[in-house]
């Protein structure tokens, strides 16, 4: 092998492997794909279709009321299935009280108007209302598509640590790119500033 056949060699090498760490790098600290397998966020979000997950804005623009998050499952669900990660929407933030009745979700005592969710469903409530106050350090969350989402009136609020990233952008299939926008939501009863209430990704 020649002194030029040996450096071709090594310049292959060489780029491979900066592509790969170049790979490992977005997909770990960036943002990375992700395939819908649920029904919880139709017509959201459909399954087969693509989302690309920022990971890195999180860092400085914290979760909002109304972001599409991908996390990882509830413990129950890693033992019983595949391990794949959730996606909902985040609808109750630390220190607010969520609750579930009339058919409609309510935060610190003022209803949201959904008009994401599935053919304008109502939020599937039991006979009792349901009530949670959100700890330090949690979320709570709800699928689009109510009546297919296992969510937080299942398994309560989940742990921020638990988060992926923000879905930003529908990127296949190609007929349905879009990006994906935040809802701006009424402030809550009490709230002098609108902005806790207030999502822009």
């Amino acid at each position: 092998m020649t002194a030029r056949s040996r450096g071709c060699i090594l310049e292959i090498v060489e780029t491979l492997v900066l592509t790969l760490v170049i790979f490992f790098v977005v997909q770990t600290f960036i943002a990375q794909p992700y395939r819908v397998e649920q029904q919880s966020m139709e017509n959201t979000l459909l399954p087969d279709q693509y989302v690309l997950v920022d990971k890195l804005s999180p860092r400085w623009d914290d979760y909002s009321r109304g972001d599409i998050i991908v996390f990882e499952p509830p413990s129950a669900w890693i033992d019983g299935g595949t391990g794949t990660p959730f996606i909902k929407r985040v609808i109750g933030l630390p220190g607010e009280t969520v609750e579930v009745h009339d058919g409609a979700v309510w935060v610190d005592g003022t209803k949201l108007e959904e008009d994401y969710t599935f053919e304008g469903q109502p939020t599937t409530a039991p006979e009792e209302p349901q009530q949670w106050v959100i700890p330090d350090g949690e979320l709570f969350v709800l699928g689009d598509h109510r009546e297919a989402s296992a969510d937080s009136r299942t398994f309560g609020p989940i742990s921020r640590d638990k988060v992926i990233g923000r879905a930003v952008l529908r990127y296949w299939p190609l007929d349905a790119i879009g990006i994906l926008s935040t809802p701006t939501y009424a402030a809550p009863v009490g709230t002098s500033d609108p902005r806790p209430a207030t999502a822009t990704p």
